[in-house]
């Protein structure tokens, strides 16, 4: 009978383990991927206002070119993505949070500030942040360039933008 380990094949041999040091232990796993839709501002003035929000990824998946990133985006930003990821990917994608019409009605009708209530902003944050979390995280999603752009590019640039997948690293 051979000794333990003296005739290991190299298609069932172990991975290597990297020892568990204390600068090491509590570090993110590999496939670690935070995204938080945070800090609304709402700009501009009268007809005109619109409300944007921070989204900030932290990230130690390859896919990613930043590991790192923050970028503005406002809601039909979010309408974008979802349209592209229905086009080109193979996932379900999730429903963003409503267009809120009848939020949009003329001022003197209701009785709040419509669009721009600070509890519906926050309503609407934790929807967007729901959606691009579900989104990021299916492993199909993160491969396409849709994805990439808007959480990783400083602006959106409908004119230059090409459909199509990103390779690892």
């Amino acid at each position: 009978m051979a000794a333990v380990g003296s005739d290991i094949r190299p298609e069932i041999a172990r991975l290597p383990v990297q020892a568990v040091t204390s600068e090491n232990s509590y570090e993110p796993p590999d496939n670690f991927l935070e995204i938080e839709v945070v800090n609304p501002i709402t700009h501009g003035l009268g007809g005109n206002r619109y409300t944007d929000y921070e989204v900030r990824t932290r990230t130690k998946l390859p896919v990613f070119r930043l590991k790192d990133s923050s970028v503005r985006r406002r809601y039909s930003d979010f309408e974008w993505l979802r349209k592209e990821l229905e086009r080109d990917s193979k996932i379900v994608v999730p429903n963003l949070p409503g267009k809120a019409w009848q939020r949009q009605i003329p001022a003197f009708l209701r009785n709040n500030d419509g669009l721009f209530d600070d509890d519906f902003i926050e309503d609407r944050r934790k929807g967007l942040e729901e959606f691009i979390i579900k989104v990021a995280g299916h492993p199909l999603a993160q491969n396409e360039r849709s994805l990439h752009v808007f959480l990783q590019e400083e602006k959106i640039d409908h004119d230059r933008y090409a459909p199509g997948k990103v390779r690892n690293g």
